[in-house]
C-alpha cells in the first residue's frame, strides 16, 4: 500500500508560498505581487519595513505571509495598473518569512502620506499564516509621527498601553532609514489587531 504525500487543508498554508509567493521561495513562477512596492523613481522618502512575526511562545514564526497596502509618499492610493507604472509604485506588497535570515520579513516602500484629514501616515497590514483560519489585520504607525499619531482617531481607539504595538520604531542606516515593526501574535506583547 502506497502512502498518501501532503497536501493542502483547510488551514492557511504552509502551501500559500506556492501560489502566493512563489518567486521569493524559488518556484517557476512569477510573483503577482512582491516585498518591492516602490521603484527607484517612485516619489517620496524611499524607507524599508522590516520585522519578525512572533507566535505565543515568542518564537519567530517562518511561515507566515505579510501583505502591506498604502497610498504613494503624497497621500494619493494607486487607481490603476496604469498609474502605478506611472509612479513606480505599486501601493500594495507581500513577502513570506520563510526565506529571509531569522524568519523576517522586508518591505522596499516609500513613507506613506498623510491619506486624509486627521489621520496620520499608516500602512495597512495583513497577517496569515499557518493555523490562522483568518487572517488578521493590523496597521503600521511611524515613531517620528508623534503629532500626527496624536489626532489619529483610529490610534486613539486603542488603549494608550497598547498603542505601542502599531508604532514602528525608526532607525537610519547607511542605506537609509528603517522602519522595525515586529507583530506578536499573542502573549504579553500582542499586536492589536483590528475587526474588519
Amino acid at each position: 500500500m502506497s502512502q498518501l504525500k501532503q497536501t493542502p487543508s483547510q488551514t492557511v498554508g504552509p502551501f500559500f508560498a506556492y501560489g502566493l509567493t512563489p518567486t521569493q521561495y524559488g518556484y517557476d513562477l512569477k510573483s503577482l505581487f512582491t516585498p518591492v512596492l516602490a521603484q527607484p523613481n517612485a516619489q517620496g522618502e524611499h524607507i524599508r519595513i522590516t520585522g519578525q512575526v512572533f507566535d505565543g511562545a515568542g518564537n519567530a514564526v517562518m511561515d507566515a505571509m505579510v501583505e502591506i497596502g498604502q497610498p504613494d509618499g503624497s497621500g494619493r492610493p494607486i487607481a490603476s495598473v496604469t498609474d502605478a507604472e506611472a509612479r513606480g509604485f505599486t501601493g500594495f506588497g507581500r513577502c513570506g518569512t520563510g526565506t529571509l535570515p531569522q524568519s523576517h520579513y522586508e518591505f522596499f516602500t516609500v513613507k506613506p502620506g498623510v491619506a486624509a484629514a486627521g489621520q496620520a501616515p499608516f500602512i495597512n497590514v495583513c497577517v496569515t499564516m499557518r493555523g490562522l483560519l483568518v487572517h488578521t489585520f493590523t496597521r503600521i504607525y511611524f515613531e517620528d509621527e508623534v503629532e500626527a499619531n496624536g489626532k489619529d482617531a483610529v490610534l486613539a481607539s486603542v488603549p494608550a498601553a497598547r498603542r505601542g504595538t502599531l508604532v514602528a520604531k525608526r532607525e537610519v542606516t547607511g542605506a537609509g532609514p528603517v522602519y522595525r515593526f515586529d507583530i506578536h501574535m499573542q502573549g504579553d506583547k500582542e499586536t492589536v489587531f483590528f475587526d474588519l
